[in-house]
């Protein structure tokens, strides 16, 4: 039986039917839940995976790079 990690209710869910990244949804609470293992089966809040993409290091001085090239092309189709 696979349970809600927010509100531990049962999820009616074919536990052999599952992959890893499937979204499932809480009937209970309306949680949106994605299977972050199938062996054994476990849930994680979908919310907690969108963290962590905000914790990505950006790196202006590849985009300062990038600026750069782009003005170097645009001098030589002017001259």
């Amino acid at each position: 039986m696979v349970s809600c990690p927010k509100c531990d209710s049962a999820i009616d869910v074919e536990e052999e039917e599952l992959d890893e990244g499937d979204v499932l949804s809480c009937d209970e609470c309306g949680a949106s839940l994605t299977v972050a293992s199938v062996n054994p089966v476990e849930l994680g809040l979908e919310d907690e995976e969108d963290e962590d993409d905000d914790d990505f290091d950006y790196d202006e001085d590849e985009d300062e790079e990038d600026e750069d090239e782009d003005d170097e092309q645009e001098e030589e189709e002017w001259h």
